[in-house]
Order: C-alpha cells, then structure tokens, then sequence
C-alpha cells in the first residue's frame, strides 16, 4: 500500500530494517486487508494541502483539543507540575481509597504504553523529513499534550465502575457511556463507548503487540548478526515464544502485577536511556551549541523542507501526538486503576506521561541525532528510523548498536504489556468481566506476539494504526463535552487542597460509578 501522508512515511521507515523475505500466508493477509486498509487509512490520515504542507487533519484534530484544555484550562500543563510531582511521591496516597495501584504504579504503567520503538526510531524520521527544527515542535505539541491527558484521565477515574471482585473498570468507554447518559444522550454514549472499546481491542494487536514484538525481534536480529549470519535469523516463532511467555508472566497476575513490572522497568529503561543520551551528549558537547541553534531556527525557517516552518511544526506536531497519545485515551484506562477517591489527583499525576515521552526522552533522541549532523552531515541518507539513532550513538562508542538493541527490547515489552490491559478494558467492556472472558483474551493476546514475530502482516499493522487514531474522534468530543465537569472537579479539589483536608471528599461521579 503506498502512503501519501507523513504518518505513512514514518511508519515505513520505521519497519525499513526487516529485511525478512515475505512468505506466502504474509502476501495472501496483507492481499486480502489491503483494500480495507487503504480505505480507512485515507479517510482516517486524511491530508489537506496548507500553504504547500500536507496537514494530516487527525493531527489538527489532536492539537486543537490540546490547545483548547491548554487555555480552557489557565496553562494547568505547567502550573501543576510541582503538584503532580507530589502526588506521584506519595502525598495523598491512602490505601483504603478505590483503586487497586499507587499514583506512582498507574503512571508507570501508562508510560510504559507510550514509550515505545517511535521515541528511538520515529524521532530520527521526523528529523530527516523535517530537519532539526522538527524537534521544537515536536517538544511544544508534547506541553500542549499534558492538558488534554489531565482532562482523559481525571475522567477515567471519575466514571470508572468498580466491579463486584473489587477491580476496578475505567477509560474512555465508560466516560463516554455514562457522561453522555447524563447529558440525556445515553444512545449514543453507549454506541461511541462500544466503538472506542472495539477500536482499542483491535489497536492492542497491532501497534501495541505485533508491531512491538517484530521490532524487538528485529533489533535482537540486527546485533547477533543480521538475518543473514543470526542464529534467531529464521526462528522468528521461536523468539515469539520467548517473548511470548515473557509477557504472560507479567499479564497473567493483572493490573498489579503489570504495575508491580512497570513500576520497576519504566524507571530503569528510562534512566539506561537517559543516561545513555547523556553520555553521547556530553562527548558531542561542542556541537550542543550548534544543535539549539539549528532547532530554534529551523522551527521558522522558510525553506528547508515542503510547507517552511508550517511544514516542520506539522511534523514535529505528528511525531509528538504519535508518541505520547495524548487524546487517544488509552492512558487513561491504566490511570483509572489508580487508588483514589479524588479522580482530579490522577489528572494531575498524567501530566507527568507526556513530559517524561515527549519533552524529555524524545528530545534526548532528537538532540543525539542533531549533534551528530554537526560532525557527518550526511549520517542519515538511507538509512531507517531505528538504525538512524544507533549509527548517531554509534559514532561515539563502537557497540552502541547492543545498547540501542536493549533499550529498544525494553521499551517494546514494556509497551506490550501496558497494551495488553488497554486491549483487555475493551474487551470485557464489549463482552463483560470474568475470568474466562479475561483469560481468552490473555491467550490471543500472546498468540499474537509471536505472530507479530514470525510474519510481516504490513496491512494489519497498518489497519490498527488507523483504528488507534479513529477512535481518537469519539474520545475528543467526549472530552469537549465533559470538560465542565472536569473543571467543577479541578475547583473541589483546589478548594480541599487550600483548606488542608486530609481525606478529599467522594465527587457525585465516583459514587456514581459504584452503584
């Protein structure tokens, strides 16, 4: 299928390292989905010419929602970092609230679902299509970005429903369903509720299992050998299985054992990243100088790339909105496990997501690229996403390229896993909760990773990436619709926090959502 869009472009390259040869089940798939798939990726990733830059209008969407939360909401983004970080240490925690994981676990879970292959490999695309300039609004859609989660998380608690075991249930689904029921407008809440819970089902199997699986299979591939002289050259089943059981043992135990992983891999990878950046940076120190500068002018030239500075904001937007998810409101289902009887603390706690994908992990990649075009100008030419960021560490320290192959593994299974409970909310909202219902759903689940690891299905992948960002349509009207109240919540908490309280009071919604 041949992509006329950025997004298309991205993913392309991002898949540019298999080098697998397709057998015959994979072409008769990706025959049979292809025409299904290119008429939703071109009403879903449908793009308008502006000023000679092609404007995906899913991005626009995305970005409208986030400036209007952005100002609707008084720059909350950046006034309520400090309390966020108080949250996430503890400050309000009390374990006898609803919920069943700490602010901190909720966070980590989500985190672990959008820091993925794109914030190594999709980054350095955006650069090569875009330039440098790329990565400042790439960092500005990241802020922009946090509004729109306080809004999609602060309502998945607020409307989550707790189920008979104890468990609770949360995420666009059931904002959607309950918050139109109480505009008078159940019909429809109900059916956009059952098309967001299909869209994310179908979605987890894709971009957040298959994709994930291969290019970590990929990566293991690329740093034993190649497919040419690796020893898991031609088993891609057999490491699907690996991996497979990998994720069963963490999935299997539920939110909190996916909490309990992610609370421990999240900071690690991060860190093993950050630090690796860090590094690299400080060997590249001269050029840091040059990269700022090449960033800040970018951003506005008027050459450079198709469109000037319009076409380089609208990439660094796509980046952004690809990688944190901000108004796709998957997040929001790991945040509605949290344990709270106050659902604007967990509004807050999300803030933190986009800040730590986007502004701080993607710009690392981002800066580690810019420096090395200092020194090789021309580094980038041919080369795909991922394989573009090792050659950039590369450059510095020779067996980069294991480093880039572990930190890529990391975040692939961490986003797998998070995933696995987003496809899970969505399923038992369509068919709902029990343990057989559960238990199917784990076992297809890790049916597919080692399907995503053994065969290139690009019509599938492409198909759930669409779906992921369709669903993104019900969940922004729903957020416009019940952004009031989420203000009347913000003003109750705000007036419980300036009194000293120290048991925030129930809203009418959490108990609402017990009944």
């Amino acid at each position: 299928m041949k992509h006329r869009n950025l997004l298309s472009a991205i993913t392309l390259a991002l898949l540019a390292p298999v080098t697998a040869q397709a057998s015959t089940i994979d072409a008769w798939i990706d025959g049979l989905m292809a025409p299904v798939t290119e008429a939703l990726a071109s009403v879903v990733f449908f793009s308008v010419p502006v000023f000679g830059a092609q404007l995906p209008l899913v991005v626009l969407w995305l970005v409208a929602a986030a400036v209007f939360f952005t100002l609707y909401f008084g720059f909350l983004n950046l006034r309520g970092i400090r309390h966020a970080c108080r949250i996430v240490r503890g400050a309000y925690h009390d374990p006898n609230h609803h919920g069943e994981v700490t602010h901190f676990q909720a966070l980590a879970t989500a985190v672990s679902g959008t820091v993925g292959i794109g914030n190594i490999g999709g980054v350095a695309v955006a650069i090569s299509v875009g330039g440098p300039g790329a990565a400042f609004w790439m960092i500005v859609a990241g802020i922009l970005g946090m509004s729109t989660k306080f809004v999609e998380c602060t309502l998945g608690v607020l409307y989550r429903r707790k189920n008979p075991d104890g468990s609770v249930s949360g995420g666009p689904m059931y904002y959607l369903e309950r918050g139109f029921a109480e505009k008078g407008k159940t019909g429809l809440g109900k059916f956009l509720g059952r098309f967001y819970a299909l869209g994310i089902v179908i979605g987890c199997m894709g971009i957040g299992n298959m994709f994930q699986a291969n290019q970590a299979y990929v990566q293991v591939v690329n740093v034993t050998g190649g497919f040419g002289g690796s020893w898991f050259g031609d088993k891609g089943w057999l490491f699907g299985l690996i991996l497979a059981a990998l994720v069963a043992l963490v999935i299997l135990g539920g939110i909190k054992s996916i909490a309990r992983v992610t609370g421990k891999v999240v900071p690690f990878m991060a860190l093993f990243y950050c630090t690796g950046a860090l590094l690299i940076l400080y060997m590249n120190r001269e050029a840091l100088p040059f990269a700022f500068e090449a960033i800040l002018s970018g951003a506005f030239s008027a050459s450079g790339v198709a469109g000037g500075a319009l076409g380089v904001m609208v990439i660094g937007f796509q980046r952004a909105v690809f990688s944190n998810e901000a108004g796709i409101g998957s997040a929001a289902i790991a945040h509605s496990a949290v344990q709270t009887n106050d659902p604007v603390t967990e509004g807050f706690v999300s803030l933190l997501e986009p800040f730590i994908d986007t502004v701080i992990i993607s710009t690392m990649t981002a800066l580690v690229i810019i420096t090395t075009l200092y020194y090789v100008p021309s580094f980038t030419e041919g080369l795909g996403g991922i394989e573009m960021t090792s050659r950039a560490f590369e450059r510095n320290v020779a067996w980069s390229p294991y480093f880039i192959a572990v930190a890529g593994f990391l975040f692939a299974f961490s986003t797998m896993i998070a995933w696995s409970y987003y496809g899970l909310k969505g399923w038992t909202y369509l068919v709902g909760e029990g343990r057989m219902a559960e238990t199917g759903f784990k076992f297809v689940f890790c049916l597919f990773v080692v399907i995503g690891s053994s065969i290139q299905l690009g019509s599938i992948l492409d198909f759930s990436d669409a779906m992921v960002f369709l669903i993104c349509v019900p969940n922004i009207i729903g957020l416009y619709l019940l952004a009031p109240v989420v203000k009347r919540e913000l003003a109750r908490h705000n007036e419980w926090v300036r009194s000293g309280g120290t048991e925030p009071e129930t809203s009418n919604a959490q108990v609402l959502s017990e009944s």
